[in-house]
């Protein structure tokens, strides 16, 4: 599990799970929902989906099974470090308090704890991961260039570890791929929303990360006037006449253009099949479903053409 807070390489969210002796140094606290503040610039979107219904629900059965994790906010009131869809759920289950663990953090080390808290979910979008591990790694070398802290706090300094290094030890991901999500930060919103959409794929979109803002637009518009997402052969070459200085609108249509291999790629989400099927259906039910569909559509069509 990742690591929280300065003591990098501790069990995440262990101040959260301490025994009953360990509880006794912290108060667990009754908050009123309106006292609660989102953290600022956290990248984590609350949405009201399937996920969220189910959470409703089970906090409606169950209660809270474990509190939030918040810190006093200068204006009144506490700042959510971990809990935001929580938060969000009891306001929609009409539950007025929550608890709550309230500690004195400074910003780096909350927003390492906001981001290793969240980052344990399913179903993270690529934008969020992206921003979250930005914003962890600027809050750990900033805290590592830090003098007041000890070398055992940051042992990563005596073995000549960079930030990132440290990070990749205690995530699902590689270092590699950490830094391939942080370079999606460099997107512009609406090509790192088909990123999110599985519109474009990961590796094609990290290519076009290297891009100007406007060499990024004219992409865009390119992949608009053409129906088709560029595959990471086609990113790559944008990529290469960029660096070479030589990109303009008409080479990037040009490499659009060219022929892919066929691949027929069809991805529909919740969102689109839940209105068609009830709740309680399991993918592999959904699936059998679509099939049968098709398979009685291609019949027709057949005995059309007859």
């Amino acid at each position: 599990m990742a690591n929280i807070g300065i003591n990098i390489g501790k069990t995440t969210l262990d101040d959260l799970f301490k025994t009953d002796e360990g509880r006794k140094a912290e108060e667990i606290k009754s908050v009123k929902i309106e006292e609660l503040k989102p953290f600022v610039d956290q990248p984590f979107k609350v949405l009201e989906d399937e996920s969220m219904d189910e959470l409703v629900e089970s906090i409606k059965q169950n209660g809270i099974l474990s509190p939030i994790l918040v810190r006093t906010h200068p204006d009144g009131g506490y700042e959510i470090i971990s809990g935001h869809r929580r938060v969000h759920a009891c306001k929609l289950a009409g539950i007025p308090e929550i608890p709550t663990v309230i500690k004195e953090l400074d910003d780096d080390t909350a927003i390492i704890r906001l981001v290793d808290s969240n980052l344990q979910r399913e179903n993270i979008l690529p934008s969020e991961r992206a921003k979250a591990y930005e914003m962890k790694l600027e809050a750990m070398k900033r805290q590592g260039a830090r003098t007041d802290l000890t070398c055992d706090q940051f042992g990563h300094k005596l073995e000549n570890k960079k930030s990132v290094e440290i990070m990749a030890e205690n995530s699902v991901d590689s270092r590699n791929q950490i830094q391939r999500y942080i370079r999606l930060t460099n997107l512009i919103e609406p090509i790192l929303d088909m990123v999110d959409n599985k519109e474009i794929a990961l590796n094609a979109a990290v290519e076009l990360s290297y891009l100007g803002s406007k060499a990024q637009s004219e992409v865009l518009y390119a992949i608009e006037s053409e129906a088709t997402a560029p595959s990471i052969e086609q990113a790559k070459k944008i990529r290469k006449f960029s660096d070479d200085d030589r990109l303009n609108p008409d080479v990037i249509l040009s490499i659009m253009q060219e022929q892919k291999p066929d691949k027929v790629k069809i991805t529909l989400n919740n969102e689109q099949l839940k209105k068609f099927f009830p709740k309680n259906y399991t993918k592999k039910q959904m699936e059998d479903i679509i099939i049968k569909l098709l398979e009685n559509w291609h019949r027709k069509r057949e005995d059309k053409e007859r």
